[in-house]
């Protein structure tokens, strides 16, 4: 189990269908792909998708920083390995490239001890390989009022409980406040209607257009306001009857803890690039001890071996964005999806996307 053997690559592919956010322009999935190879042949891959740029900068991290750190140790305790990377770049920072880093690193070292065991990460962390709900995500802002609706009544009419819409930078308040309304008046009461405003209000506007939409009694308002807004977030929480919810640009347990402090966030998510298996597992277990429920940002593939195990789990998050990379896609059905039987995270991209 001693790693041998620490590789790199960097890989651009199209998306199926790219995602119109209004404030990204996204045509290709800019991907760092990390493979980590044992003393014994088992190979396990990590991989980062940061959306906003920044691969080659997090690849030197990687080669120049952390790699020196891994070589030679063992993935017996990847907690301990994690806590050495975490330790040695101090000076450096306690989020952002180094964080990423460690986390693509940290997701190929459990996909490699899982390998090196023959068992699913769900099953090594006790879990069970039962059907888990997952919401339809990307009824995207960019598509306009009559696109999110329609891409909404494609995943209802696969059998999605939930869809997730999104408001702010391409439309005014009353614009977003109409659009809801739509929505719920076309999807009925039966499906839960998420609301991401990927941080495009203020705390004032978030308290003033909740106001108008809590009678179409929203799933959830995710990241209303900038992500380290605490005080924000609590005033907002404060106001309103719709449970807010944020964490995907927190980094790690530390970031996240003045949410769990304040008991406003009733439900946190967490980004699995943001801290890696370990400290995603680490941040679940302690988002428990404050009866917070944790629904991981994205990344359904791997993060739901987390939900498959912890006991606060909530939603999963489907957009489907890479089921053209992988070799064996994990497809939800009927509103689910069932973590995969095979070793580690199970996910083994298709060679045309990547060959080391």
């Amino acid at each position: 189990m001693i790693i041998s053997s620490i590789k790199t690559k960097l890989t651009s592919v199209p998306f199926a269908d790219p995602p119109k956010t209004g404030f990204l322009t996204l045509e290709k999935i800019d991907l760092l792909i990390v493979q980590i190879e044992t003393k014994d042949g088992v190979i396990g891959t990590g991989h980062l998708h940061p959306l906003a740029g920044g691969l080659k900068t997090l690849e030197m991290c990687i080669n120049e920083m952390l790699k020196p750190l891994l070589i030679g140790e063992t993935i017996e305790n990847i907690s301990s390995l994690w806590n050495k990377m975490w330790n040695a770049t101090f000076i450096q920072g306690r989020m952002g490239i180094t964080v990423m880093a460690m986390s693509a690193l940290d997701i190929a070292l459990w996909d490699c001890y899982g390998r090196t065991k023959q068992k699913p990460l769900w099953q090594i962390w006790k879990g069970k390989d039962e059907p888990l709900p997952i919401y339809g995500s990307g009824c995207y802002r960019g598509l306009g009022h009559d696109g999110m609706i329609e891409k909404a009544q494609k995943y209802v009419s696969k059998g999605f409980k939930s869809i997730k819409m999104q408001v702010a930078h391409c439309f005014t308040n009353l614009e977003d406040v109409q659009n809801v309304r739509e929505m719920r008046n076309t999807l009925g009461s039966d499906v839960g209607i998420m609301i991401d405003v990927n941080q495009g209000w203020t705390v004032e506007e978030t308290i003033r257009v909740c106001k108008k939409i809590e009678e179409y009694n929203p799933e959830w308002l995710e990241e209303p306001v900038m992500a380290d807004d605490f005080d924000g977030y609590k005033e907002i929480c404060k106001s309103t009857t719709i449970p807010i919810v944020t964490g995907e640009n927190n980094f790690t347990h530390y970031d996240l803890l003045p949410f769990m402090k304040s008991k406003k966030i009733h439900i946190l998510q967490p980004d699995i690039m943001r801290g890696g298996y370990t400290n995603l597992l680490h941040t679940c277990n302690l988002a428990k001890k404050y009866g917070i429920k944790v629904a991981p940002h994205m990344f359904p593939e791997l993060s739901i071996h987390l939900v498959a195990a912890i006991e606060n789990p909530s939603w999963l998050e489907y957009m489907g964005w890479y089921d053209h990379l992988w070799k064996e896609p994990l497809l939800p059905e009927n509103g689910t999806l069932k973590p995969t039987n095979r070793p580690g995270h199970g996910m083994d991209f298709k060679s045309e996307v990547c060959v080391f």
